[in-house]
């Protein structure tokens, strides 16, 4: 059945799990892309009323990510659009230990409408569906910082929480943190991927100015490189993204994926031998 559900990025990594896990419960969510009908385009306000339409229930993903500039502006508007048109609850899909996030998420909260806040900390599938993936086809991985450890968290479990608390009014008003079991490092992760997939992945320490000069070399958009530097600069090292959380735990009543498992499953799609980056 159609329902009064929109997925804001809901062809993205979480997105389109989100709608995944609805669809099992036998709910057909509103998509809310450029490719839907109607469409959903950040930069073009004139499609967010048409999308909105009908809707009681909205989960909001923001491309590439909140802390880049003019996401608080779109959210905020976003925010108060969908409250005039008649929208109850809104999910936002926050980052851990990022600051702008955070000025996101207090707009959210200070609506006036219901709200749940996901936020996640590093997600497993960047490394299959995103900008880690080329290293790792490549066999040659330069990352800097490889030994700070972080909570890498499944976009699996992430959209299973969030579809929940979509439905589940008891967790209107909170704040669920969804990390991973562990505390992994870069180092870490090459390992495991070079074990499951029978790979000789070679790891390279570099300094962050080496990583930044790398991206520019291969002519990555300037917007691009901005926010993969903040992320490394300010997220990777922000205290509160390298604590483990077992909301997931709570939420869902069982353990959140551990990388490995994670890897073992993708290894198995074989992406890892050839693939196409899903945006």
């Amino acid at each position: 059945m159609n329902s009064n559900i929109l997925i804001i990025g809901g062809t993205g990594k979480t997105g389109r799990r989100v709608v995944e896990q609805l669809q099992k419960k036998g709910i057909q969510p509103r998509i809310g892309s450029r490719q839907a009908t109607p469409s959903f385009d950040w930069d073009d306000k004139n499609t967010w009323i048409e999308s909105l339409k009908g809707i009681e229930k909205m989960y909001i993903t923001y491309y590439p990510d909140l802390a880049v500039p003019g996401a608080k502006e779109a959210i905020e508007s976003l925010t108060y659009l969908a409250k005039e048109l008649g929208v109850k609850k809104v999910v936002l899909l926050s980052g851990k230990g990022e600051v702008e996030a955070e000025a996101c998420e207090a707009i959210v909260k200070n609506s006036g409408v219901d709200y749940t806040i996901v936020r996640a900390s590093w997600f497993n599938q960047n490394w299959s569906e995103s900008f880690f993936l080329d290293p790792i086809l490549s066999g040659e991985v330069a990352l800097p910082m490889s030994n700070v450890l972080i909570p890498f968290v499944d976009a699996n479990d992430i959209a299973e929480v969030a579809a929940t608390v979509l439905l589940d009014n008891n967790y209107n008003g909170k704040t669920i943190e969804v990390t991973g079991p562990e505390l992994i490092t870069f180092k870490d992760i090459i390992h495991t991927i070079s074990t499951v997939t029978n790979r000789n992945l070679t790891f390279h320490e570099i300094t962050l100015e080496q990583y930044i000069e790398g991206m520019r070399q291969m002519q990555l958009p300037e917007d691009v490189i901005w926010l993969i530097e903040y992320l490394f600069s300010n997220v990777l090292t922000n205290p509160n993204n390298q604590k483990i959380s077992n909301d997931i735990e709570q939420v869902l009543g069982r353990k959140a994926r551990t990388f490995l498992e994670y890897a073992k499953e993708t290894a198995e799609t074989e992406v890892w031998s050839t693939a196409e980056i899903i945006k």
